[in-house]
């Protein structure tokens, strides 16, 4: 039995309400409304009279109290679900009696749920369901309860009352205030509504009380629910009493465990006993430290003296079993055969040598120390160069487990170390909970996308990193959650990234960065006849026989249809090559389709991409330079025109910062050099210098554009193509042009070279 308190004063001015006659014959005398708005309540009943706060959380709930605290009697219909696991009932789920409730006080929470405060005023039997949208409304009738007789009456509030002081004596959670209460309750219908309130049964018993019309049977049946809860409170006293005797220090240990062992058995709890002695069984085949093994007792020691419905028994459970789940000092064996290593690797992976013949040296010396104490290494590149699969490719070639955890977008610290057991549903970190997966305490771990980890208030992952990767440090890794060091000294771990800038400098310094560029053509076309193509095949259901793709059609994918440094667009490529063969072979009874580079488009659509062509520009002006990009390289344009003017230069294509510097050096360096070069300073005083990079959507930077700028610019001020030799006859005769006016600027040949100028 638990008396309903309030920690708030503001509420009411006693700790336990009571209701008057007066105004308990005012209920009985309110005129009901017709229909009604229903709240339903998921695990407590109201009855007329009694005050309760409850806690609303649900929309239509919400939305109905709105609805009620803006009238003038702020009125609501409560009634119980018949299941309390039901999160969204419907009207058949609720019981269809309850009490009309008024609305006491309403407390907006911060988290949009309200608190609220009702008192029960008259119970009420609904009649017929009207409406569930926005919220339930239903037709009712007032349902009034019948009076025993006088004797009666008096016999059943005093049995009513003996019982709850009884109860209240043997209960060290209900204060004494609490008779104080019971006996100034006079009226029989709220003794009884009072008691069953505050009773610990079932919902359907408390709603039985309620539902009973007769207040005779009613105050029986809370009679023997409060007979039921004496005779548990009896017993427990009675048990506690067996216990607590004078006992000395040897056998106040064996004491304890027999009080708990009747406890258990009174409650039906003696399995707990079976599982801790199950827990020791396992901890007796493990093989781990001696700190684990005085952590793994004390909280073994602490487990026996709970009991299973104490909240800290499924904390402590929970913990025990991540000790005994992790490979503390389980190692696999590693398998150095070098000569299947190069063939795994070389089977898996096309081209790359130079990786992997790093890879290959790290794993030579792994050997010959013998430790595991070697550079973390961190595989850079574009995405789909294969970054991932080399680190699968390890794992298989030496004979370990393989566990992959992915930070991209890792912001909370607790992520990497783990939460404190304090925190409800506290987990290890991710790394702890990877060795957990591997079963090992030596696989090859790998931490994909380490570039993407983010940093905010929670924590910094980056810098929880640096313990994981330095090999002077994680032989001691402490995970917030264990709270006792683990090895990760044995682990091979693997990183991979797509940018080197976001990485946390410190966390850089730790890793050997292994950079992936990228693959030619021609390996891109190997790659995809030795994997991509059979592996596409094969996840489409189709044999070699139903799909053939020559490779001139392979050139034209990876030419006109991706534009990448790795593989990942021209797998899908193929994806769409192999739905379009299977559509044709389920369709139209095909037994096989040829791609080749006459029906490429027909199957693929427009090409995407035009590559620019190298040709030799005789234009003066047109400069041809090489751009870097991130999926690979092309060629760039750099064209200059002059135009009537006063000596400006100006520049078009968005370029950066750093090219719009290399564009003002370069001119600058002509009109400082004009007299060498031929350059007569007219040319900048009475001409404007247009220099303009095509693709002006796309930003361009970078400090290696000043020598095709200088090229281009020099070309248009000397009116000659850039591959032209120096022809000083020329420049002595164009010294002139320079001064005439703009009309009298016309092109010339050049007696050397027979060229149009």
């Amino acid at each position: 039995m638990t008396f309903i308190s309030f920690d708030n004063d503001n509420f009411f001015d006693d700790e336990f309400p009571s209701v008057s006659s007066a105004e308990e014959k005012k209920m009985a005398e309110e005129v009901l409304p017709e229909e009604i708005g229903i709240l339903p309540l998921k695990n407590t009943v109201l009855y007329p009279g009694v005050i309760i706060p409850i806690t609303v959380g649900r929309d239509k709930s919400i939305q109905l109290i709105k609805d009620a605290y803006r009238t003038s009697d702020r009125r609501i219909g409560v009634v119980a679900q018949r299941n309390v696991d039901i999160e969204d009932p419907a009207s058949e789920d609720l019981f269809t009696c309850g009490s009309v409730a008024r609305i006491m006080k309403l407390i907006k929470m911060p988290d949009g749920s309200m608190t609220i405060v009702i008192q029960g005023r008259t119970k009420f039997r609904i009649t017929e369901w009207t409406s569930d949208e926005p919220y339930f409304k239903a037709k009712i009738r007032r349902s009034a309860d019948t009076y025993p007789t006088a004797d009666e009456t008096r016999a059943i509030t005093m049995g009513l009352k003996e019982e709850a002081s009884r109860i209240i004596d043997l209960s060290p959670n209900i204060p004494n205030e609490a008779k104080i209460a019971l006996d100034n309750i006079d009226s029989l219908p709220f003794l009884t509504h009072f008691i069953a309130s505050n009773l610990n049964v079932e919902i359907q018993e408390k709603q039985q009380v309620l539902e009973l019309d007769s207040l005779l049977d009613k105050g029986k049946l809370v009679l023997g629910l409060l007979g039921k809860e004496l005779k548990v409170l009896e017993l427990n006293d009675e048990i506690q009493t067996k216990v607590k005797v004078d006992l000395d220090k040897q056998q106040r240990e064996y004491i304890l465990r027999q009080q708990i062992r009747t406890i258990q058995d009174e409650l039906g709890d003696a399995g707990s006993e079976a599982e801790i002695d199950d827990l020791r069984a396992r901890a007796s085949r493990k093989v781990w430290p001696e700190e684990v093994q005085r952590v793994f007792d004390k909280e073994i020691t602490r487990l026996s003296r709970l009991t299973p419905a104490m909240p800290d028994y499924g904390v402590v459970i929970n913990y025990v079993e991540w000790l005994l789940e992790l490979p503390w000092q389980n190692y696999s064996a590693d398998s150095f055969d070098f000569a299947n290593v190069q063939k795994i690797l070389d089977d898996d992976h096309y081209g790359l040598e130079k990786v992997k013949e790093r890879i290959l040296e790290y794993l030579a010396v792994l050997k010959l120390k013998n430790d595991n104490k070697a550079p973390i290494l961190c595989f850079y590149g574009p995405p789909g160069v294969g970054k991932t699969s080399l680190g699968k490719s390890i794992a298989r070639a030496i004979g370990k487990e393989f566990i992959r955890i992915s930070l991209g977008g890792a912001r909370d610290e607790a992520e990497i170390r783990g939460h404190r057991r304090t925190y409800i549903g506290a987990l290890p970190g991710r790394i702890i909970q990877g060795m957990k997966k591997a079963k090992t305490s030596n696989p090859v771990f790998m931490l994909d996308e380490i570039d993407k980890v983010g940093n905010d208030f929670r924590g910094d992952p980056s810098s929880a990193l640096l313990e994981v990767l330095d090999p002077e440090q994680n032989n001691s890794f402490r995970d917030n959650f264990l709270e006792v060091e683990y090895d990760l000294s044995r682990v091979m771990f693997v990183c991979t990234a797509n940018t080197l800038s976001t990485i946390h400098p410190a966390l850089r310094d730790r890793m050997e960065i292994i950079e992936i560029n990228g693959y030619s053509r021609e390996e891109k076309i190997e790659i995809a006849k030795r994997h991509l193509v059979p592996k596409a095949r094969k996840d489409h259901g189709l044999k070699a026989a139903n799909l053939s793709i020559t490779d001139k059609s392979l050139h034209e994918i990876i030419q006109s249809y991706t534009r990448e440094s790795g593989v990942r667009n021209l797998s899908q490529q193929l994806n769409t090559l192999c739905r379009k063969a299977a559509k044709e072979i389920v369709m139209n009874k095909r037994n096989s389709i040829r791609v080749s580079d006459k029906n490429i488009q027909e199957l693929l659509g427009i090409p995407r991409f035009e590559n620019e062509q190298y040709q030799r520009s005789d234009a003066p002006g047109v400069a041809i330079g090489l751009a870097w990009t991130s999926v690979g390289g092309e060629i760039l344009f750099i064209e200059s025109i002059l135009m009537p003017g006063a000596g400006r230069l100006n520049m078009t294509g968005q370029l950066g910062n750093v090219m719009k510097e290399s564009a003002t050096l370069a001119y600058t360096f002509l009109r400082s050099n004009a007299e060498r070069l031929g350059i007569p300073q007219e040319a900048f005083k009475n001409w404007d210098v247009h220099l303009h990079i095509p693709a002006g959507a796309i930003p361009k930077d970078g400090p290696s554009a000043g020598v095709s700028i200088l090229t281009s610019l020099a070309s248009a001020l000397t009116v000659r193509s850039p591959s032209e030799a120096r022809c000083w006859r020329w420049v002595a005769s164009r010294k002139r042009c320079w001064r005439l006016s703009v009309p009298e600027l016309k092109p010339s040949f050049c007696p050397k070279t027979t060229r149009k100028m």
